[in-house]
């Protein structure tokens, strides 16, 4: 796995691109980020579900999330960059939907939440830049109730070693311009998630050959 970028860093990197990261993460995805984020509040979250968005960015996921869990849920985006949620707070205000809604700011690595408090967990794109995603799936997995469910999108290895072959050319130069790379690299989070005793309900592979997506769902066990 390539080495991530320090936390300082990607603050700063992702407080410059707040204003533009949607369009950008969108061209460069080739618009498969919003399937992964469709798909992921589809088989994770329920109406009236209390749900945490973790690196939730400028708020395209968590208002999916709002939106389905109707008056009686509630969503909290939680991100590393004041910039990045500032953009969810505007486009929060104009969605109609801030009543639901709620922001706070602080590290994946330690969330700042007791064991069981949300219904689901979501992350889309933002374990990947991470120094130890692993670490952070198992804390979303610790704030989730028994029985509550976790949403994840994040990049993977393209399964021809060929096409592998390309793609660490790509990222390689990519990688010599932190605001276009923006930190992300293929990340593996099921393993540890399995070992903590989740269940899979829903594995989907999205996204262009280059840089594709896993999408997964999550349950944790009533008991």
């Amino acid at each position: 796995m390539r080495q991530a970028l320090n936390q300082q860093t990607l603050k700063d990197i992702y407080r410059r691109l707040a204003g533009r990261y949607d369009a950008q993460h969108t061209f460069l995805t080739a618009h498969s980020d919003q399937r992964g984020r469709s798909l992921v509040v589809e088989y994770a979250v329920r109406t009236g579900d209390r749900v945490l968005d973790c690196g939730a960015g400028t708020g395209s996921t968590g208002l999916l999330a709002a939106e389905k869990v109707g008056k009686d849920g509630r969503v909290t985006l939680f991100d590393l960059c004041d910039g990045m949620l500032e953009q969810a707070r505007k486009k929060s205000g104009k969605s109609g939907l801030s009543g639901r809604i709620e922001f706070r700011v602080g590290d994946m690595h330690r969330l700042p939440f007791a064991d069981g408090t949300f219904d689901v967990a979501l992350s889309t794109y933002s374990l990947c830049p991470l120094y130890d995603p692993a670490k952070a799936a198992l804390e979303m997995y610790r704030v989730i109730r028994p029985g509550g469910r976790i949403g994840i999108a994040h990049s993977t290895d393209p399964e021809s070693p060929w096409v592998k072959w390309l793609a660490e050319k790509v990222e390689n130069l990519a990688w010599k311009f932190p605001s276009l790379s923006m930190g992300c690299r293929s990340v593996s989070v099921l393993p540890a998630l399995e070992r903590a005793g989740a269940r899979i309900i829903f594995r989907e592979r999205i996204g262009i050959p280059l840089w594709p997506f896993l999408i997964l769902v999550v349950e944790k066990p009533e008991s």
